[in-house]
């Protein structure tokens, strides 16, 4: 490979843009280990996710530019992906990107949506870990298959070592959950401390590792659990749900409000249940009128509430109904939109394209 030609490949690449983030991928620092031999390019792209739905169009994009250079005749593309760390401020753990799923109301699906999210990042290759902040009403260790087994506990031997809970793993997810932890037929009456004190533990008392996206389902409304994650960790953004029919989103508004209030990034709204019975367009339209992203609609359909119940979300049991495709579409635009986040924190992007 002459220098003359890796030269010109790469000037060529550098008109590739990456649609999201607005800047071409030479700049962006995506294209690696170049090598041209015997006519085939060779190169690594480095994505932001690994749920990256973008693929396709790099290499449309990709071949459009190097195939007309005079000694490249095929494009041969590797992938890999390096998830940006979208959290503000210091978090002594590793921990890339922390997101609150919400709503202004019960009712609506958000568990499922969280649950749904987070196994679907899992199984395009992000390392997910998915954390139960429902505390009075934990929902997930049904929905994920897990019952309500006691956790193992690790370390504390020696004086400076703290015990920490080992996270159950289900869909390539790792779940943790205060339904792990109670007994599941008696009511937890706590107050706002102990609510704040039981999700900083979920932190700082379980073994996560290293993840790219913590997906963290939230009690409904705008009380204290909303108030204690922003106030314990610092968040990437937030994720809203809602179902089409006006009352829920006057509630979906409250939370976009709360959120706002607490400086926390509306990463998007979610529509979901649509369709005959609760109608639909309504959460695109709040989108629209709070200029946030619509990151998806997930139709209304029996298979959903079925593998909720089995313990077998809807990605896993049917991926290819409507919703499990709705649910994968989800995560992707959900991944883009923490990319563009996290990249603008990390001043790699002007802020203003996020919007």
């Amino acid at each position: 490979m002459s220098k003359a030609l890796h030269e010109k490949a790469m000037k060529a690449l550098s008109t590739v843009i990456e649609p999201e983030l607005g800047r071409d991928i030479v700049t962006l620092d995506m294209v690696r280990d170049l090598t041209i031999e015997n006519g085939v390019a060779n190169f690594t792209i480095v994505l932001t996710t690994p749920a990256c739905p973008l693929k396709g169009v790099f290499i449309r994009e990709c071949e459009r530019v190097l195939l007309p250079i005079d000694g490249i005749d095929h494009v041969n593309i590797k992938w890999d992906a390096n998830v940006p760390r979208g959290l503000h401020g210091n978090l002594d753990m590793p921990l890339q990107n922390i997101i609150a799923v919400g709503s202004g109301k019960g009712g609506v699906g958000k568990s499922t949506v969280a649950t749904n999210l987070a196994v679907s990042l899992a199984e395009q290759g992000a390392r997910v870990g998915l954390m139960d902040a429902d505390i009075l009403g934990p929902n997930i260790p049904t929905m994920v298959g897990l019952g309500f087994a006691k956790p193992h506990v690790i370390g504390g031997e020696g004086e400076n070592d703290q015990p920490k809970m080992v996270p159950f793993e289900a869909y390539g997810v790792k779940v943790m959950s205060m339904g792990f932890l109670a007994d599941p037929n008696t009511p937890m009456i706590w107050r706002g401390p102990m609510l704040h004190g039981a999700i900083r533990q979920f932190f700082t008392d379980v073994a996560w590792g290293e993840l790219d996206y913590m997906v963290v389902d939230l009690p409904p409304g705008t009380g204290d659990a909303a108030l204690s994650l922003a106030q314990s960790v610092p968040l990437t953004g937030a994720v809203i749900v809602t179902q089409p029919q006006e009352v829920a989103l006057e509630d979906a508004r409250r939370a976009i409000g709360m959120f706002n209030k607490l400086n926390v990034p509306v990463l998007g709204v979610v529509e979901n249940m649509a369709g005959e019975v609760y109608g639909q367009g309504g959460g695109e339209k709040l989108a629209e009128t709070r200029n946030l992203p619509f990151l998806g609609r997930v139709p209304l359909q029996g298979v959903v509430r079925e593998g909720g119940d089995a313990g077998k979300p809807v990605v896993i049991s049917d991926p290819d109904s409507d919703a499990g495709k709705a649910f994968y579409a989800l995560a992707q635009n959900v991944a883009a939109r923490i990319s563009v986040v996290a990249m603008a924190n990390a001043n790699v992007i002007p802020l203003n394209i996020i919007g």
